[in-house]
């Protein structure tokens, strides 16, 4: 069977979904594999690569002449209307907000796994590229918020005197939480962290922060589960002091198929030192922040406000070597002697199929279409 990697073209998306050391992967397998032209460029990785490899460069998007497609975003309805009954299409594809796609799936009859859907389990850890692209945007965002804050994040002592190290906040600690943490750490600020989890205490304090402990209530379980707006009102009132003593304020706090819960207001913005930051990685799923806007920096008084879009596509090379892993395995999972051959009944496997033969597999998806 022959695996197509697309070069992806929705605006800004700089990853893709394979790379050299994936493609020996699946050519192992018993795969081939067909590469667009100029898919890796702008991860540097050279046509010729593919090619070494065991790949086919191919001058078209291989919709419909690959029996398996790898993408990173989700395909466009109109190319994917040139899919045929039975192929199979492996990326992220959240669908609330793609029914559109959706209903061009079911129509084709077009098997479709979302890694935004694959089951948060121990087995599935190798394909879990939520957690591997928020890796890079927990890392990046600090990296975003020091560009952006006029001032030092560690602190210097000098002939001129002493200059105090930045004071960053972050909301969430989960994967982007923590690695945003131990980089404003490494670029030495002092950190604190919340998250509604108790488990979370533990890792934020190994990280050399300070855990906030608030007079609510906590939730046990790896994941955070939404909260009712009473619980959400409460929460801020507890963090407004801490966000107004912050230089930065970094926000993950996300919950999977799920607008994001509003920890920041306007008037915790307004009660910020001028000059201070708030980088909001959940900008694109309806925003941490009140007056975040994805892919935009907004200013409240003089307080930017930074809606993040994409963090991980602006560190192509590691952010599309982790991605072409988690892909891989999950393709690799369901192929055997060449052939791919998705057992639906598996807990991984089926938990992460969107659409098969004509109908809507994902239970929440059918309800809104």
């Amino acid at each position: 069977m022959r695996v197509g990697i697309p070069a992806e073209s929705r605006p800004a998306e700089r990853r893709v979904a394979a790379l050299p050391e994936t493609v020996a992967l699946l050519t192992g397998a018993g795969l081939a594999v067909d590469v667009q032209s100029g898919a890796g460029r702008h991860a540097h990785v050279p046509d010729a690569a593919y090619q070494a490899a065991g790949a086919t460069v191919v001058p078209d998007h291989p919709a419909g002449a690959a029996e398996v497609l790898l993408s990173v975003q989700p395909l466009d309805p109109e190319r994917a209307r040139l899919l045929r009954e039975g192929d199979i299409t492996i990326g992220f594809l959240p669908p609330a907000a793609e029914l559109d796609l959706v209903r061009v799936l079911v129509e084709r009859g077009v098997t479709s796994f979302s890694l935004d859907l694959l089951p948060r389990v121990t087995r599935a850890q190798g394909m879990d590229a939520l957690s591997s692209q928020a890796l890079v945007a927990g890392y990046r965002a600090v990296l975003v918020a020091a560009e952006r804050l006029p001032r030092f994040l560690p602190m210097f002592t000098t002939a001129a005197g002493t200059v105090p190290p930045a004071k960053v906040l972050v909301l969430g600690a989960g994967v982007a939480g923590l690695q945003a943490i131990a980089t404003a750490r490494r670029l030495g600020a002092v950190v604190e962290a919340y998250d509604v989890r108790a488990a979370a205490a533990e890792e934020v304090r190994s990280l050399g922060a300070r855990f906030l402990e608030l007079s609510l209530e906590t939730q046990s379980g790896v994941y955070a589960a939404e909260q009712s707006e009473d619980f959400l009102e409460r929460q801020r009132e507890l963090i407004a002091e801490r966000v107004a003593a912050s230089d930065v304020v970094i926000c993950t706090a996300a919950v999977p198929g799920r607008r994001a819960p509003v920890l920041v207001t306007h008037d915790m913005l307004k009660a910020m030192a001028p000059g201070s930051v708030v980088v909001d990685l959940a900008a694109e799923s309806g925003g941490n922040c009140a007056a975040s806007t994805p892919g935009e920096d907004v200013r409240v008084g003089e307080v930017l406000v930074h809606g993040a879009l994409n963090l991980p596509s602006s560190l192509p090379v590691h952010a599309s070597r982790l991605y072409a892993r988690n892909a891989a395995n999950l393709l690799l999972a369901m192929t055997e002697d060449g052939v791919v051959r998705p057992d639906l009944d598996d807990e991984v496997i089926g938990g992460c199929c969107l659409t098969h033969a004509g109908r809507v597999r994902h239970g929440p998806t059918g309800e809104l279409l």
